[in-house]
């Protein structure tokens, strides 16, 4: 019975192809070192790479990764014979960029960690973080292989968070000489990954069905911003099926111009006359039709690779409440007023018979898209918060699912002047862990955030999208709107099982922003949009966003103005899928006031001598463990 009593620590060892046996002969001393050593290494379990991404458009430049609670490892191929670089850097630029440098050179790899000063000129780092795996060339390519912590405590590096990291990239034809690595001249690029929370599998049977939703030669306007809409019929099927994937399907080289992608379930009793009918959304003259597709079924925005459902969920076609209609939403984005611009991008879905056990539902939450969204100039940290309400979510949930329903994935949603957005979730008044966040939202990337795990929603919880803006290059007001320019800040979540909610946001009153401006009164009756100011004198005849802009904003104004509208009295939004609304719908209520909130997360890290100490209470406490299970085995 005495070999049992070490069956946990010879499980252990037998990873490192030891036996107990051969540990014995070893010592318990000399067991003690090699076990606490293995704790300490952080050693991984697996050889192989978990995630990928192409850094080119050409897929000269390849990087794979894997990591764990502590540290991330990563191999590059890249197509040369010289030098490759990799960086992470805060806005996509070479400045102040955390670099690390390698290639083989007469057959010996290398490895150096730089950094980039804000002049951009290139230092070699006194604190060599990355760690050299392996490197390896052939004819065409360099493969290398480093390692590093998340959180190095080097100021010069930058920690690897869940949030985006915008990833810089670089290569060369030649070796890193004595006086450093040459310039890489146009042999680079940058692209927005998440390395910790890297999105969903692409793999699907090669067997699952597919339909393309695309638009077919759009003349794109020579405009700055366009909404197309056109109207599509799902697949008819003889019974349910799941749609288990989607994917953009991006015209190439409109990588740029398509922004995002909303589907929307339309009425099921249409018309089929207006089926593939494109036109400009939002106009006067598009089809009626296009007024019943209020519910948004799926949304994709720029730099997303396309939605895995999980294994036990799809979305649901082929019943009676299932969409029959669909409008297509798409999104230009056009500031260089492009013309002669014809784009054919839409989107592409994966659908099978074999049931999932749930049906999928999209909510949209933050703030109602709307001019009553402002944001003043100057700033570089304002802060905007959409509301689902309790009320909302109490109803709502009360009625249809009183058991709660499980967010999967969330897709963050801001346009040019966002550049952090979280959407926190708080249960009597008391603040849980966020549904999702990224403190580096980068516009131009934009995708699903699968939830590990899945979180619960329950009757009469409260999620707030908190957005912070940089509006410190702008002059006037920031409006929320459609185009780019303007503003959004929005949370769409993914959930299961399917409810009859389709949007839960709020919007702070109007009535106190004026206010803070010293607006006294507006003309009435309202006959125009945006409406207009009668008093003080100064503001008459303006309309309010015109007053705005004439108010003559400082940072201090503006931070006051932000504590104002934080604080003000806001209007809920609580709709079902269609046209239809819940009673909360239309409430003015005030912003909650929690009970407790969550405090930041402060990343803990250790310097070398620290980790070192660590190492050793662990050769300490094991080589104590097992001199006393050796003890207890003579007994």
């Amino acid at each position: 019975m005495r070999p049992k009593r070490f069956g946990l620590l010879s499980a252990l060892l037998r990873t490192e192809r030891l036996t107990f046996l051969n540990m014995r002969e070893k010592g318990l001393f000399g067991a003690a070192v090699l076990l606490a050593t293995l704790l300490c290494s952080g050693r991984s379990r697996g050889h192989g790479f978990e995630h990928s991404a192409a850094l080119d458009a050409g897929g000269r430049y390849v990087v794979k990764w894997r990591f764990d609670e502590t540290s991330i490892t990563f191999e590059i191929e890249a197509e040369t014979r010289g030098y490759i670089g990799f960086g992470l850097s805060p806005n996509g630029a070479m400045a102040s960029a955390d670099l690390v440098i390698g290639g083989v050179a007469n057959g010996i790899p290398y490895l150096h960690d730089y950094f980039a000063d804000s002049s951009r000129v290139v230092h070699k780092d006194p604190v060599q973080s990355y760690k050299l795996l392996y490197g390896k060339e052939n004819y065409t390519h360099t493969v290398l292989a480093f390692s590093r912590d998340l959180q190095t405590c080097d100021p010069k590096d930058r920690a690897i968070t869940s949030g985006t990291m915008r990833v810089i990239w670089a290569l060369h034809n030649e070796d890193v000489g004595p006086s450093g690595p040459a310039y890489h001249g146009i042999n680079r690029g940058r692209k927005s990954l998440r390395f910790l929370n890297p999105g969903t599998s692409r793999k699907v049977s090669p067997e699952t069905a597919t339909f393309d939703l695309l638009n077919v030669n759009v003349p794109v306007p020579d405009k700055d911003t366009t909404y197309w809409c056109q109207m599509f019929k799902m697949p008819e099927v003889q019974k349910k099926h799941h749609i288990i994937r989607i994917e953009p399907l991006i015209q190439k080289g409109h990588e740029n111009l398509v922004h995002h992608i909303l589907l929307y379930q339309c009425d099921s009793s249409l018309n089929e006359s207006e089926l593939d009918m494109g036109h400009e959304c939002f106009h006067p003259n598009m089809p009626d039709s296009f007024t019943t597709c209020e519910t948004v079924i799926f949304a994709w925005a720029i730099g997303g690779e396309g939605f895995t459902y999980p294994i036990h969920v799809g979305m649901s076609i082929g019943t009676d409440v299932d969409p029959v209609y669909v409008l297509m939403e798409v999104h230009y984005d056009n500031p260089a007023l492009q013309t002669e611009v014809v784009d054919s991008s839409g989107l592409r879905l994966y659908y099978t018979p074999r049931l999932r056990t749930y049906d999928a539902g999209v909510i949209e939450t933050g703030v109602w898209v709307s001019l009553y969204h402002m944001l003043p100039p100057g700033m570089q940290d304002y802060i905007t918060e959409g509301h689902c309400t309790q009320e909302c979510l109490q109803e709502s949930l009360d009625s249809e699912m009183p058991s709660g329903v499980w967010v999967f994935a969330v897709l963050l949603h801001a346009h040019l002047a966002g550049r952090a957005i979280r959407t926190r979730h708080f249960r009597e008044q008391v603040e849980l862990p966020p549904l999702a966040s990224d403190d580096q939202f980068d516009f131009n990337f934009q995708e699903f955030q699968p939830l590990s795990p899945e979180q619960l929603i329950l009757p009469g919880d409260s999620l707030i999208t908190e957005c912070m803006y940089n509006t410190k290059d702008r002059q006037n007001m920031t409006w929320g709107g459609l185009s780019t320019r303007d503003e959004m800040c929005l949370s769409y979540l993914l959930y299961y099982p399917r409810v009859n909610l389709a949007r839960c946001e709020s919007l702070p009153e109007i009535t106190g922003q004026l206010k803070f401006i010293g607006v006294k009164q507006i003309q009435s009756p309202l006959t125009t949009w945006p409406f207009v100011i009668k008093s003080p004198k100064r503001y008459s005849n303006l309309s309010f966003t015109e007053a705005m802009d004439k108010f003559r904003w400082t940072k201090k104004r503006a931070k006051a103005f932000n504590e104002v509208v934080l604080n003000l009295p806001m209007n809920v939004r609580c709709s079902k899928i269609g046209l239809d609304e819940w009673s909360t719908q239309g409430m003015i209520v005030s912003p909650p006031k929690p009970k407790s909130v969550r405090p930041p997360v402060v990343a803990m890290c250790m310097n070398g001598s620290e980790s070192q100490c660590h190492c050793i209470i662990s050769y300490i406490l094991i080589t104590a463990l097992m001199v006393l299970l050796h003890f207890n085995s003579q007994l």
